[in-house]
């Protein structure tokens, strides 16, 4: 079969498209004959040697998978041959097969494009997870989102509103951007290039600052957040885009009642990748009756990996990237 292989850590150049092993599914594991992969943020950290938990040298990218089952392991009952589905994949998607443990495979309805599947495993899940069991968004909240014209950030602005959000903010790093952000259901969206992000959160809000904000950014981000952080609110820290730690004294929290949480879905992954289901369930809901829409700006072939990887890289994306076989 056809893979994208990461030769070294480093640049797009590192990419190589070539022949790589037909993988064979082991135990509790599903071969999916690939329809579509999505390009996530992580998967160039991991190109770059700085995602956790990321792999050494030679390995194949990509966390999401949709496609059709063409095989099943010992001891997959639920799953079978034929099926449509979608999965969060260990050893790579970048490739035109991939095995996936069962437990992180999930059938997709038949009105669920596999465009919209390939897309929503780890955006969807990321941002139904953040304001669903971390932060406990509660209906008549408002809510900041970070990078609110990415994958995770459409999604987020999209389901705060479904979750009973009465306001919701996005900050973004363009006009055009922001454009993007108000047309998928941001109240407002408010490029940070343009001046200090928390004076006007906390002009928009009275004063009072936001119960709920989701930052994927951290570093200066992570500290101005801080000071529009309502009394009682919940920050919620999924990744480091910005390439720095945010940092914080615990004198600003209990006084104020504040919480800073952290979320790794790749931890979830590895470690407790039964509490998926559920939250998959949810989403494919959403997808399936029309209430969330999987923002997709471009589609890739696989041997052009490196295109898509850099248009990702250098914030030039909107949504989702995708690549086909």
């Amino acid at each position: 079969m056809k893979a994208v292989i990461v030769k070294g850590f480093g640049g797009i150049d590192m990419l190589s498209y070539e022949e790589s092993p037909m993988p064979n599914p082991g135990p509790d594991e599903v071969l999916i004959q690939t329809a579509a992969a999505s390009v996530n943020f992580a998967d160039i950290m991991a190109r770059q040697g700085r995602y956790h938990g990321g792999g050494q040298p030679p390995f194949i990218p990509g966390l999401d998978v949709a496609g059709t089952v063409v095989k099943v392991g010992e001891g997959v009952q639920n799953i079978k041959p034929g099926q449509r589905v979608a999965g969060f994949v260990h050893a790579g998607s970048y490739a035109e097969y991939c095995a996936v443990k069962a437990v992180l495979t999930y059938p997709v309805p038949d009105a669920v494009d596999f465009d919209s599947a390939a897309a929503f495993p780890t955006v969807g899940v990321t941002a139904y997870e953040l304001l669903t069991r971390v932060t406990q968004l509660r209906p008549g909240e408002s809510v900041l989102v970070h990078a609110a014209a990415g994958g995770v950030g459409l999604a987020a602005v999209q389901m705060a509103h479904l979750l009973g959000a009465k306001t919701v903010i996005g900050t973004v790093g363009s006009a055009e951007k922001a454009r993007v952000a108000v047309s998928y259901g941001a109240d407002y969206a408010i490029d940070y290039q343009s001046g200090d992000f928390a004076d006007k959160v906390l002009e928009l809000t009275g004063g009072n600052g936001v119960d709920v904000i989701l930052d994927s950014v951290s570093g200066q981000v992570f500290q101005e957040s801080m000071r529009c952080l309502a009394r009682f609110g919940r920050i919620a820290v999924f990744g480091m885009a910005g390439g720095q730690p945010g940092q914080f004294t615990t004198d600003g929290l209990h006084g104020s009642c504040r919480s800073v949480l952290g979320y790794s879905m790749g931890t979830h992954r590895r470690f407790r990748p039964e509490v998926l289901a559920e939250p998959v369930r949810k989403v494919l809901e959403y997808l399936e009756h029309g209430q969330l829409r999987m923002a997709i700006q471009a589609r890739f072939s696989l041997k052009d990996a490196g295109l898509a990887q850099e248009l990702v890289e250098n914030r030039r994306s909107t949504g989702k990237v995708l690549l086909f076989p």
